[in-house]
């Protein structure tokens, strides 16, 4: 008889945040042999977030693949937000969902076929409300139950946004909060339930709003903060264009609740830490920035919003918060400062470039920082 089993005490990880640690992933997909095919409009090279193939002068699929570990206890939820956070590579390279295929590892004998259903049921709604196909898919025997989509998408090969194409004196702006990473780190540890309600409901937010929006204001580079957090995407996005960046930690939105969870560090998973080691690798943390804002930017997130790079006079078309900017500098390269006076979400703080250079004071130079 199947098991009463909560989804996420039979996961290692939570949701993105049992990804690969970028820092280990990169050089082995980077030691791959290249394809050298003119179809092939975006492949690995640039970190992007789907890869896109040239169908004919008007027409480009964008192909991406997204599974992970149960982030939630609820199966329905757990459906939604993987679903969610797949889609979202989609809008994340300025493209259309087309159709999705169910990927499947799952402990049938031991959870149930009901289980399963509400994930399918979870994924086929929010795949439908994305306005795509959900045409099939594929399903394994696992211990660990693990969901996701393949999504192909559609987009016009002059209208992709790639990581590529961010600019020097570009506004960066972030369309959700950050935290779900921490909450669902403490939920797997006893606690924060009361913060689960929120988590979801922005896990389950679809991106494509505010790829609508971005690509109206003019975006120059898109990409989704997920797994590696803020500042390894972000990092991604840099190292592409051929420019550094600045973050500004305080204008950084976090959702409720989040700051106490990361201050003691309990909530911090495994994937934040090694996202955080990564980050001291590229990143300079003004001395003033504060630990827990640190542990923030590094957060392992699960179907988190969408970074963009667009012209600073334009950056209030899109909505979020300003949290940045690109800078001429070593490709790659970021500084993150305390910044101007931040705000909960949805507040929107002020834009980056009111005062002076922020690169004058105190730093942490690639170094972990002490507890504050």
């Amino acid at each position: 008889m199947p098991e009463r089993v909560p989804l996420t005490s039979l996961s290692h990880g939570a949701g993105c945040g049992c990804k690969l640690a970028a820092a280990d992933i990169g050089p082995i997909v980077n030691s791959l042999a290249g394809l050298d095919d003119p179809r092939l409009l975006i492949g690995s090279s640039t970190a992007d977030d789907a890869g896109v193939v040239r169908v004919r002068d008007d027409l480009a699929l964008v192909q991406t693949a997204d599974f992970f570990t149960p982030v939630v206890d609820d199966p329905y939820d757990f459906g939604r937000i993987a679903a969610a956070n797949a889609l979202s590579d989609i809008y994340a390279m300025g493209a259309e969902p087309l159709s999705a295929l169910n990927l499947v590892a799952f402990p049938l004998e031991r959870l149930g076929d009901h289980v399963l259903k509400e994930i399918l049921r979870g994924g086929f709604d929010v795949v439908r409300g994305a306005g795509a196909v959900l045409a099939g898919g594929h399903s394994i025997d696992d211990p660990e139950p693990k969901y996701g989509l393949a999504v192909t998408g559609v987009v016009d090969p002059e209208q992709i946004l790639s990581n590529a194409g961010g600019r020097a004196g570009d506004a960066l702006v972030l369309t959700k909060p950050l935290g779900v990473g921490a909450i669902s780190t403490a939920l797997k540890r006893g606690g924060a339930a009361d913060l689960l309600p929120a988590a979801v409901e922005t896990m389950i937010t679809l991106n494509a709003e505010a790829a609508d929006s971005a690509r109206t204001a003019g975006a120059h580079a898109l990409t989704d903060v997920t797994g590696f957090g803020l500042l390894g995407h972000l990092h991604e996005l840099t190292l592409a264009s051929g420019v550094g960046a600045e973050v500004e930690a305080e204008a950084v939105p976090v959702l409720e609740g989040v700051e106490e969870l990361l201050r003691d560090g309990d909530a911090v998973s495994g994937g934040s830490r090694r996202n955080r080691e990564h980050a001291e690798t590229f990143t300079l943390f003004a001395h003033d920035v504060d630990e827990w804002r640190r542990r923030l930017v590094c957060d392992a997130t699960t179907s988190g919003g969408l970074l963009v790079a667009v012209p600073a006079e334009r950056a209030a078309e899109v909505p979020g918060a300003v949290v940045g900017r690109l800078v001429e500098g070593k490709p790659g390269s970021i500084t993150v400062v305390s910044g101007a006076a931040g705000a909960r979400w949805p507040n929107r703080p002020s834009k980056p470039g009111s005062r002076g250079s922020p690169a004058v004071g105190r730093f942490d130079s690639f170094a972990a920082p002490s507890d504050k």
